[in-house]
């Protein structure tokens, strides 16, 4: 169980060690995100939005990596980090850990009706949820909203218990290293969001040429860009205006929004991840 509301690791206080000296410059946007993909890719990814949120702000962007998403959590609640990108789970935690003073501001479009993908090894004869009773299996981080939770949800839901009716559990940790663990057969079966499957899948990377898709769960409300408590109204608007007029038309945009995975951004609410918290509570996640 994730314990709550108080969410500790070693990697939240190194990320208020490195963000203590930004804590004090007004002229700083201190950016985080949980470490749903590998750090390489996740500065590949934030590179060209930091230098588009410097230009739309006028604030320096500091993007600071964390390797759990419990720091990320935590960065907000500490006011140590100023904006993140958070899973649907994971803001919630951050909602619950600060209050209901934690905001979010936009989601992509594609955040709306997200989706996770149940993967097998390519030469596997499963092909239903049902026939992994008995099998090894992957989910990604234990706070991650498609990598565990929507997917635990979903499981039982259809009667198949992960606790009781896998062999084994493991967390690869992310979602990019749970095709690698099915792909190596370190387990028989795991899940992970769609949106990383159909990307790895698009590079034509090895690992998803390894595994095939047997299942996608309903959609649901999932990733958003949050604010801390606390944040200047101003500024937050400010924020949410730069996400909300990026557009796919304009060529300088495009490639951001592609990196992104997303075709636009829309406005979103604390309330549209309220069954994201009815279904944590009903997986037993929190309390």
């Amino acid at each position: 169980m994730i314990p709550m509301p108080r969410l500790i690791s070693r990697s939240a206080l190194a990320l208020a060690l490195m963000l203590g000296a930004a804590a004090i410059h007004a002229d700083v946007l201190r950016v985080s995100a949980i470490p749903d993909e590998a750090p390489t890719e996740l500065q590949r990814k934030f590179k060209p939005l930091g230098e588009y949120l410097e230009k739309e702000t006028g604030l320096k962007v500091q993007f600071t990596p964390v390797s759990d998403y419990a720091a990320v959590v935590e960065g907000l609640a500490a006011k140590k980090i100023d904006l993140a990108w958070l899973g649907g789970f994971t803001f919630v935690q951050a909602k619950l850990r600060t209050g209901g003073e934690a905001m979010p501001i936009v989601q992509r479009a594609e955040d709306e009706v997200f989706t996770s993908k149940f993967i097998v090894p390519a030469d596997s004869p499963v092909k239903s949820l049902s026939e992994l009773k008995g099998k090894t299996f992957a989910f990604g981080s234990p706070s991650s909203t498609s990598g565990h939770l929507m997917p635990r949800f979903f499981l039982l839901k259809e009667g198949i218990d992960p606790d009781k009716d896998f062999k084994n559990i493991a967390f690869s940790g992310a979602h990019d290293a749970t095709v690698a663990f099915v792909a190596s057969g370190k387990v028989d079966a795991g899940v992970l969001n769609a949106s990383v499957m159909d990307k790895l899948v698009e590079k034509g990377d090895a690992n998803a040429k390894r595994v095939k898709v047997i299942a996608t769960t309903p959609p649901y409300f999932d990733y958003n860009w949050t604010v801390r408590p606390g944040l200047d109204p101003a500024l937050r608007e400010k924020i949410s205006q730069a996400f909300l007029k990026l557009d796919r038309a304009n060529p300088a945009q495009r490639e951001l929004m592609d990196l992104q995975r997303a075709s636009k951004y829309v406005p979103t609410t604390a309330a549209n991840y309220d069954g994201i918290e009815r279904a944590a509570r009903s997986a037993g996640l929190i309390k």
